[in-house]
């Protein structure tokens, strides 16, 4: 059974960080491109990045640009995405993706809310 559990969301102030984790079960994760979405109140879901099945390319909108970081860990299953110098427009509901060939997958979620 495919699995994506997002952890690490949570509460932040403005200007602070914060790091989500993707565990991926149930399909083989070295072979899949992941990304990581979000969606704001209100809102679409939007790409934020997205890192090859070898984690050798990474690709982020605009907005996260010089902020975020994208990384994986084949050994782990997992994928991470470090969130610097947040801002109160980052907050949302923040998913991740597998992509495989014609086989997506997608996370519950886990909800950033940036706030003072």
């Amino acid at each position: 059974q495919v699995q994506l559990v997002e952890s690490g969301g949570g509460l932040v102030q403005p200007g602070g960080s914060l790091r989500l984790s993707c565990a991926a079960s149930g399909f083989t994760f070295s072979t899949y491109g992941m990304s990581w979405y979000r969606r704001a109140p209100g809102k679409g879901r939007e790409l934020v990045a997205h890192i090859t099945a070898t984690g050798s390319s990474t690709t982020y909108a605009e907005f996260a640009k010089g902020r975020f970081t994208i990384s994986r860990d084949n050994a782990w299953n997992t994928v991470y995405l470090q969130m610097n110098s947040l801002k109160p427009e980052d907050t949302a509901v923040y998913y991740c993706k597998a992509i495989g060939g014609i086989a997506t997958h997608w996370g519950q979620g886990t909800q950033v809310t940036v706030s003072s």
